[in-house]
């Protein structure tokens, strides 16, 4: 007989949005700093893009992360919701926010 457990998978949660491109999430036992990948705000657009972000995922929201790579110590990656129906990049994007279009 087999038995079927499912995983228990532990999610990361947003401890701040500092900027456009500067997210603190932890889990349980570490906090990481992200920065977006493939983003480039504008500095007239940064307080408006940060808004958007701290409203679509407010402190303590459940998040899921797909690294690509690191710079300069910080983890670029893509931000989705636990639901995986919103990433932060693509909010941006959506709102002509951002310069850059990155794949996925």
């Amino acid at each position: 007989m087999i038995i079927l457990n499912p995983k228990i998978v532990n999610s990361a949660e947003i401890l701040q949005i500092k900027s456009s491109n500067s997210i603190l999430v932890g889990d349980q036992n570490r906090n990481l700093m992200i920065g977006l990948f493939c983003v480039d705000v504008n500095a007239n657009d940064e307080l408006e893009a940060t808004n958007i972000l701290k409203s679509e995922f407010p402190r303590g929201s459940k998040v899921k992360i797909k690294p690509f790579g690191f710079k300069e110590n910080v983890l670029l990656a893509k931000v989705f919701d636990i639901k995986g129906t919103k990433e932060m990049t693509e909010l941006l994007v959506a709102k002509d926010l951002t310069s850059k279009i990155c794949p996925s």
